[in-house]
């Protein structure tokens, strides 16, 4: 896998996404790490692989113990991955509250002038995707 592949399968599992949580507080040794789980050595040594490939953790030997901190750079990555993704979503949505709102302006502003109710305007038809040419036509019953 690569990297950002990595980084989201390991803050996919809560407890690994806990783990981290917890080391963003501070560095932690590998058993106090476990304690709040109720799981066992093994287990827990298994998450902290998995956050150590992905690159989230790093962990070093300090006399008898391992102690686990946070890396950022791959949160970072993930975070700059994600951001796109915001943006286009927000540029996307600010143009379809413009498209709803512009008729609607229009729409009042003709009937100030003319004393004519507002036209109801066909939702569907505004929110309507393109027309999928591949998709075949029902056969109409005689």
């Amino acid at each position: 896998m690569d990297q950002l592949s990595d980084t989201f399968f390991a803050l996919a599992d809560p407890t690994r996404r806990a783990i981290l949580s917890r080391l963003s507080q501070g560095d932690a040794h590998v058993g106090e790490l476990a304690r709040p789980f109720g799981i066992s050595g093994p287990a827990i040594s298994k998450h902290l692989r998995v956050l150590e490939r992905a690159g989230l953790i790093e962990r070093q030997v300090d006399a008898q113990r391992r102690v686990c901190r946070v890396r950022g750079p791959a949160l970072h990555a993930a975070h700059d991955w994600l951001l796109e993704y915001r943006r286009f979503w927000e540029e996307s949505l600010d143009r379809l509250v413009e498209l709803l709102e512009e008729p609607a302006a229009q729409n009042h502003h003709k009937d100030d002038r003319h004393g004519l109710k507002p036209a109801r305007r066909n939702m569907k038809s505004v929110l309507k995707p393109a027309s999928n040419p591949s998709r075949k036509k029902r056969k109409e019953k005689p």
